[in-house]
């Protein structure tokens, strides 16, 4: 009977553990990184905060497991850029896990320009496309000046709708990425001047369906 009773209680523990592994279907590196200040100060952005005019933003995104990232600005005029994917063609051809994709390309960084006001940063992810987004995001893409402020309201609405929509859905990891058990610093062994790479300061997320995080810029 005993045996029968560990066999039983192990069996449920693996279903358990094959069930919290299955629930975790978004999974994906995500940094976001900040040069500010005189001193070119290099910081990570994790929450709402303030930043100036000539500070300097770069992130970066790496899927861990097959799933869809979107990330979307709106700047202070509520003009709409889709900085990732870089395109939605994207999700068709160059679209990898494990590898860096950094916003923007390259080693160029985001420049805040003159136009001070609110930046929204909204950070999606899911286990599969956002269709309805992303039919509002080409539509604005391609579409003329006079009907942009309409669609960029629809947007942010979708934003908030898919939100609702998956809000049952759990966050089930945020912590930094380790490597050889060290947590990576803040711009260690990197020299400003240089521009830091912002993978040091990346955070693994893991989600079961879907992942939604919106970080407000207050530019001055």
């Amino acid at each position: 009977m005993k045996r029968f009773a560990y066999v039983v209680l192990s069996l449920s523990l693996a279903l358990l553990t094959a069930g919290a592994q299955s629930d975790e279907n978004v999974a994906f590196q995500w940094a976001f990184g900040a040069i500010t200040g005189e001193e070119n100060t290099f910081v990570s952005i994790s929450r709402d905060t303030m930043l100036n005019s000539g500070d300097d933003i770069k992130m970066l995104v790496n899927l861990q497991r097959e799933c869809f990232v979107y990330l979307i600005h709106s700047g202070p005029s509520d003009d709409i850029t889709l900085l990732f994917p870089y395109s939605l063609e994207q999700f068709d051809k160059d679209y990898a896990v494990k590898k860096n994709y950094y916003v923007p390309l390259g080693r160029r960084w985001i420049t805040f320009d003159k136009t001070t006001g609110k930046e929204r940063f909204y950070l999606l992810a899911s286990n599969e496309r956002l269709t309805d987004l992303e039919r509002l995001l080409t539509g604005y893409q391609s579409g003329d000046a006079a009907k942009k402020a309409t669609l960029s309201k629809q947007i942010a609405s979708e934003i908030r709708n898919v939100k609702r929509r998956f809000r049952k859905f759990a966050t089930l990891a945020e912590k930094p990425v380790t490597i050889g058990g060290n947590i990576r610093g803040i711009g260690e062994s990197e020299d400003v001047a240089r521009r830091p790479d912002v993978s040091n300061i990346a955070t693994l997320i893991s989600a079961s369906n879907f992942y939604g995080k919106t970080f407000t810029i207050d530019h001055r």
